[in-house]
């Protein structure tokens, strides 16, 4: 893998960032019912992932082509778009999901490039 750009590595470390905030903010919610009641965490949680789909939205296209097998640059920026434009349409077990199963292994995979 080539050399980070400092933009690249900016936006990973926001990514990073922004996973850890939404893994601080639901850490102690047992199931998608508590996460959805919980309007200032379900909300924050929201925020953030809209700022990982910002962030990947501003990486290098050239990045995205060498993570690409790694990491589905287009499904993080497509949930964000999902987000911003259909807010009250979200499923609460839908984002659960996402934040129990798959918000780890991006997690990892960024941690493993920015090493």
């Amino acid at each position: 893998m080539p050399k980070l750009s400092h933009k690249d590595l900016h936006c990973l470390i926001s990514i990073l960032d922004s996973i850890e905030k939404i893994e601080n903010y639901t850490r102690n919610l047992k199931n998608a019912d508590d996460f959805y009641n919980d309007v200032r965490i379900f909300d924050a949680t929201m925020m953030n992932f809209i700022v990982i789909g910002e962030m990947s939205n501003k990486l290098s296209d050239d990045f995205k082509i060498n993570t690409k097998s790694k990491i589905d640059w287009l499904k993080v920026s497509g949930f964000r778009n999902i987000i911003a434009h259909n807010y009250f349409g979200i499923d609460a077990e839908e984002v659960w999901q996402i934040i129990q199963s798959s918000l780890k292994s991006l997690e990892k995979e960024i941690k493993k490039i920015v090493k």
